[in-house]
């Protein structure tokens, strides 16, 4: 039985690597079913509502050519750089200063937003509609005056348009150190009337971008909205638009935040008051065969501004890199309900996060992730040590155990029931448990899983060194075996891609095998000796980080398990 529940748990793990592995070489796009949809509160009665062409209207090319070419306001700070066009309220260019496209030398910055008239078009823009039918308000080809820039910290800007009939609308932004826009939207009613307009807020992608597309990984409409999660990839909310013949998703949230995020960038709207209760909603949007994305919000219900009186909306915009302190710091500082959730740590979040914490004050001691991984690794073994020595403890009476178990199996081979009757009076006589013997491979699914989250989805793993030919933590090994490394020019099919971190995961893995007692029966030491080789080609795609991490584990598992059934031996000779 003992063996039997230790393969049980390796077929276990093994069919768990697998599927992560398989969906990793396929490829395959993100799908994941949208959250349940919360049901939108009724407009009141003769109140008009945002339509998606009110909030999602395209300008064409021909129209784009007539006019003259826009003003622009830079925007700057130690951590970007851009600039917000003028006409149509759009920031439209932006570029993160610390991060670049590739690990090469000389490789561009990462430029997360994009003007719309372009194939990759990416923008944030601010505007009204006119609720009462009469009030004439700025488009997507209104030219704003601007005062002051450009857009830093401490410097802020305001943009004014007249209508020509009595309303004055303005737009007020200010920049914080790191990705955060606030934004302050007025409309000045002098006319002799009152108005009725729905100021709202928008992300906007002028296409399907291209997606890492692991499953697990969410890529698409995030934000939390009422203080659940709502997460929709592409896929699920165009096969939700068709369906409801409108938005996506769309609900009420009193504070939250909602965008969207790719791997490791992230756009959000949300209020500048957690209290202000805000219309959310996820549009896909058909324009001449070509699918394009939106995210806004808007009030409620369109405001009624009054003759002197002034409509506000006060929001926020996120543009930047999904970094852990910045968005915990964000959470805490502007009250924004559960922002850190915009980076996927997935099911073991209660695992994941802290793993990350730990690893990350270790990098900033050592300054290696690599060196800090290591660390860490060595770490939760010494925490794990008790549980541990107690499983190699009993897999090293297992090994001493062993011909007497044999000869057992001899003896009873006709009669199953005394057979267990007298190895567990065995294991009972030399005190050993041997259910035990899974608890190293139990425990290190989960640590494999949260690392694997840490290094896949955290942005601080992205382009981390560790030493030699590994350049990035988070991505596989780029050697391989099928063309000794290098030296033969030739490009191996994926699938024969066995570079040299996942040998040298092999090779230990092997090493340590030797050190478990033999499973009795043929077919099961089959399987244990081809378990080294499965491995080493299911991780040979995996983060370089976590085979790594898997290498080191093993040498030190070795190491523990040499001393125990040393000791063990040791223990029994004396005895005897």
């Amino acid at each position: 039985m003992d063996q039997k529940r230790l393969l049980a748990a390796i077929a276990i793990s093994i069919g768990i690597l697998l599927v992560f592995d398989v969906y990793n070489r396929a490829n395959r796009p993100d799908i994941v079913a949208p959250a349940p949809q919360a049901s939108a509160p009724a407009a009141p009665a003769g109140v008009p509502q945002p339509s998606a062409q009110a909030l999602g209207d395209s300008l064409t090319a021909a129209t784009d050519a007539a006019l003259p070419p826009p003003a622009r306001v830079a925007v700057e700070n130690a951590r970007v750089q851009g600039s917000i066009s003028a006409r149509g309220l759009q920031l439209d260019m932006l570029t993160l200063r610390d991060y670049n496209e590739t690990v090469e030398p000389g490789s561009p910055l990462v430029r997360l937003l994009n003007p719309r008239g372009r194939t990759d078009g990416y923008f944030a823009q601010w505007g009204w509609t006119a609720a009462d039918g009469r009030t004439r308000v700025p488009d997507i080809n209104t030219d704003w005056r601007v005062a002051g820039g450009p857009l830093a910290p401490g410097q802020p800007v305001v943009f004014e348009w007249d209508n020509g009939q009595g309303q004055i609308f303005e737009a007020e932004m200010r920049l914080d150190p790191n990705y955060m826009v606030s934004v302050v939207q007025r409309v000045r009613n002098t006319a002799a009337e009152a108005v009725t307009v729905l100021p709202w807020a928008r992300i906007r992608r002028e296409r399907t971008p291209q997606i890492a597309g692991f499953f697990i990984l969410h890529e698409g409409y995030v934000g939390v909205l009422d203080g659940r999660l709502t997460e929709v990839t592409y896929d699920a909310g165009k096969k939700e638009a068709t369906t409801r013949r409108g938005p996506a998703f769309e609900g009420e949230s009193a504070g939250g935040w909602a965008g969207f995020t790719d791997k490791y960038w992230l756009t959000a709207l949300m209020p500048q008051d957690p209290a202000t209760r805000l219309r959310h909603s996820f549009r896909h949007i058909s324009d001449n065969g070509v699918d394009r994305w939106q995210a806004d919000i808007a009030l409620p219900a369109p405001q009624s501004v009054a003759p002197g009186a002034t409509g506000e909306l006060s929001s926020r915009l996120f543009a930047g890199a999904k970094e852990v302190l910045l968005l915990d710091a964000y959470r805490s500082t502007l009250n924004i309900q559960d922002f850190d959730k915009a980076i996927d740590f997935g099911w073991f979040y209660f695992i994941t996060k802290p793993f990350f914490y730990g690893i990350d004050w270790l990098f900033k001691l050592t300054g290696n992730f690599g060196i800090a991984i290591l660390i860490f690794t060595f770490a939760l073994k010494l925490l794990f040590l008790p549980l541990a020595n107690k499983a190699y403890s009993s897999m090293a009476g297992m090994k001493v155990l062993g011909p007497k178990m044999t000869e057992l199996r001899e003896r009873y081979k006709d009669d199953p029931q005394q057979l267990q009757r007298e190895m567990m009076a065995l294991y009972k006589a030399e005190k050993i448990n041997p259910a035990s013997g899974c608890l190293p491979i139990l425990l290190q699914i989960p640590v494999f899983f949260a690392l694997y989250k840490v290094l896949f989805v955290t942005i601080e793993m992205r382009h981390a060194p560790f030493f030699g030919w590994i350049l990035d933590l988070s991505a596989p090994d780029p050697t391989n075996l099928f063309n000794l490394f290098g030296l033969i020019p030739f490009d191996p099919p994926a699938f024969f891609h066995l570079p040299a971190w996942a040998l040298i995961m092999g090779v230990t893995m092997f090493f340590q095998q030797k050190l478990n007692p033999q499973p009795p029966d043929p077919v099961q030491a089959k399987i244990f000796q081809w378990m080294p080789v499965i491995f080493t080609f299911m991780l040979a795609s995996f983060p370089a980080g976590l085979v790594i991490y898997w290498s080191w584990n093993n040498l030190l598992s070795m190491a523990q398990q040499w001393w125990i059934m040393r000791k063990h031996e040791a223990k029994k000779a004396a005895k005897a």
